[in-house]
């Protein structure tokens, strides 16, 4: 009888044991991100903190959202439109925690004259992402400073960054609009291509003198509300490690290359030219709210479906 129940006890503390460890496994937060500056700054969160989160990254935005709205992942790195998009469409079942990537755009051209905004006036501008985020900015970028996008200039729309590319190469003097880290792999494979002007300081100085600030803004991370609320620890908890991960990204940039290869987001090679350029921040609390409602406005002004069909509202910004 003492056999027995000294085997029954063993069980006993094997099952809660390993239904204890289920339930640990199963607790582990769930993490996406998209190959490209929006996944570059987690990337030493990725190497030191495997077992406490759950990381995938995922090569296309249309593989990501589903699983966000179903709940299977409950954090995630998303472009700054989108989330406002999913928090509209989902009924607020989606926050924004943080900015995590300022605008990637440059102005790259193949030669030596465009050396101001207003130089662009008469130019062709050879870009993708027509009716999305990169045209808004563009547009916004040219009436800004007094320059009519359909009169003053041409704007040639491709299919991809690989056409704008090709056009670019193609003749001297030509101009593309081009995200990072297109740009420096545009630069290893043509040296002529030069950065001639950068999207994130030329909105800066559209914003001198205003009341109301924002920034261009690429990327965010969102989380799922229902999440948040039944983990405000672990939410809290992440938000610490994922600063300290920007951070080390920003000051240690052979390194963090060498991770961002590693985890297959960018080649090493690129991601040390790149990195610089990728605009990889942590913002977060009321500055974050700031810089993105002001940028969701510009998006809003020129097309509200942009942003879901209405700027949100003050819970769309999560302040711990």
């Amino acid at each position: 009888m003492k056999k027995l129940l000294s085997a029954l006890l063993v069980l006993a503390m094997i099952f809660t044991l390993t239904l204890g460890m289920a339930e640990d496994a199963a607790a582990l937060p769930r993490i996406a991100a998209l190959k490209g500056p929006t996944a570059m700054g987690m990337v030493k969160m990725m190497k030191d903190e495997a077992e406490q989160y759950d990381f995938t990254i995922a090569a296309a935005i249309d593989e990501l959202t589903p699983k966000l709205v179903k709940g299977d992942v409950d954090i995630a790195a998303v472009p700054a439109n989108l989330a406002a998009v999913l928090y509209n469409n989902t009924e607020g079942k989606v926050k924004v925690l943080a900015v995590n990537t300022l605008g990637v755009l440059y102005i790259v051209e193949n030669g030596d004259s465009v050396h101001s905004v207003e130089d662009l006036k008469g130019k062709t501008i050879y870009s993708s992402g027509k009716g999305a985020t990169p045209e808004y900015a563009l547009n916004y970028l040219l009436t800004s400073n007094g320059i009519d996008p359909e009169k003053d200039v041409t704007i040639e729309f491709k299919a991809e960054h690989a056409e704008c590319l090709a056009a670019l190469t193609a003749q001297e003097g030509a101009v593309a609009m081009l995200p990072q880290p297109f740009v420096t792999t545009a630069q290893m494979k043509q040296p002529s291509i030069r950065i001639a002007l950068d999207m994130n300081e030329e909105w800066a100085k559209m914003q001198e003198g205003m009341e109301e600030k924002s920034a261009l803004i690429t990327g965010v991370v969102v989380a799922r509300s229902e999440f948040i609320e039944t983990n405000p620890q672990a939410v809290s908890d992440f938000l610490d490690n994922y600063a300290a991960s920007v951070q080390y990204v920003n000051e240690n940039n052979d390194e963090a290359a060498a991770l961002v290869g590693e985890f297959d987001i960018i080649p090493e090679a690129v991601a040390k030219i790149a990195l610089p350029y990728c605009q990889i921040v942590y913002i977060d609390g009321e500055e974050m709210q700031a810089q993105l409602s002001g940028y969701l406005k510009v998006l809003y002004d020129q097309n509200p479906k942009a942003v879901g069909g209405a700027l949100p509202d003050e819970a769309f910004y999560f302040q711990r």
